[in-house]
């Protein structure tokens, strides 16, 4: 045959050739079965499915997590505020300088505001800025609080008859002391206000105080506390403080028109009993909202570890610029032809290791 002519079947060959890479090599062969991040995303459990399957779920959890816990870090801030104003006011804090912590329920809120905001912020820090360390410090703090809380709950539950025995001594050993804690001031004076009663059983009750005892030689003997009046304010805007003296040394019937004779303790524990209820359900809401901060760190945190996992496997695959393949030989046209006349049915499936070489092929 003649060069300028040109065979049909050499034309149909030619014309039947494809483009060398069209054909799959054992470098991009392809394997059944899931991608990576599928199997990442299913051993990580519902986080990585979550950060897998959905690309604004990570984002929802960080948003979730970052905004929760900076309320949070905004109430806790602000109990610890209060608590270290009501110790300067008091002076707790100078007058017990390098000696014990004093017996303070200011210096519990202190303490409480200051755990709270430390793990809220470390949430609310470890979300922003995707820190796993930080989320999960913040989850080791809300499993501590959660431990606590069922510790004070049961400690509640298995005494809460004996704390009911005991309430009328307690009672009574805080009108002994009356005059000596201003905290111990403010809340006797507080349940007498609000349940309008006075002492612990009756009136008579504060003889065991021994400023208020008839006995005593000071101004406030056979008194009683403004608490104890009818109407302690007497129509003005402030209390007035003198208008339970002389009460003690009254009878009954004229006392009744000035102060409270009915004691405290059957109503105080009649509000117990009647609100406790509801104080379970407070604690429950407060026990499920921490079981759900620590939820969403948790599945946040193993979302961002299939993303740091799915990125090490892309640049594991992806390699480094010296391990792209060598160009293609530039075979001429026969030797194509040749290739796809001689080349094993396998090759192009990723079954084959090698292609003979054209110039190898026996006729």
């Amino acid at each position: 045959m003649e060069e300028g002519e040109r065979s049909p079947l050499l034309s149909q060959d030619a014309g039947d050739q494809e483009p060398p890479l069209a054909r799959s090599s054992p470098l991009t062969s392809s394997h059944p079965g899931p991608a990576p991040w599928e199997d990442q995303a299913r051993r990580a459990g519902p986080g990585g499915v979550l950060a897998c399957c959905f690309p604004w779920g990570s984002s929802f959890l960080k948003c979730l997590i970052f905004l929760s816990n900076f309320v949070f870090s905004l109430l806790s801030l602000l109990a610890l505020a209060i608590g270290l104003w009501g110790l300067a006011v008091k002076g707790s804090l100078g007058s017990s300088w390098g000696g014990p912590l004093p017996a303070d329920p200011m210096l519990g809120l202190v303490l409480g505001g200051l755990a709270f905001s430390a793990v809220s912020l470390a949430g609310c820090l470890g979300a922003l800025c995707e820190n796993a360390f930080l989320l999960r410090c913040f989850s080791g703090g809300i499993l501590a609080f959660l431990v606590l809380e069922a510790v004070a709950g049961a400690l509640v539950v298995a005494f809460w008859g004996q704390l009911q025995d005991d309430l009328e001594h307690v009672l009574r050993m805080a009108i002994t002391h009356y005059q000596d804690d201003p905290d111990l001031c403010f809340l006797i004076d507080q349940v007498q206000l609000g349940l309008q009663c006075c002492g612990v059983a009756s009136y008579q009750d504060w003889q065991r105080n021994l400023y208020f005892n008839c006995s005593s030689p000071g101004v406030q003997a056979c008194s009683l506390p403004a608490s104890c009046c009818i109407d302690p304010w007497e129509d003005g805007a402030s209390v007035n403080d003198q208008c339970g003296f002389g009460a003690l040394g009254l009878d009954e019937d004229a006392a009744q028109r000035v102060v409270h004779l009915e004691g405290c303790s059957p109503p105080l524990l009649q509000w117990l009993r009647s609100n406790i209820w509801a104080a379970g359900g407070y604690a429950i809401v407060v026990v499920v909202v921490q079981g759900a901060e620590l939820l969403l760190a948790i599945q946040l945190v193993r979302a961002l570890a299939v993303h740091k996992r799915a990125a090490e496997s892309e640049g594991l695959s992806t390699g480094p610029p010296d391990s792209v393949p060598s160009p293609l030989p530039n075979w001429s046209r026969a030797d194509w032809q040749v290739r796809r006349k001689t080349r094993a049915p396998g090759w192009g499936l990723g079954l084959q290791t090698s292609p003979p070489l054209p110039g190898k092929v026996s006729e």
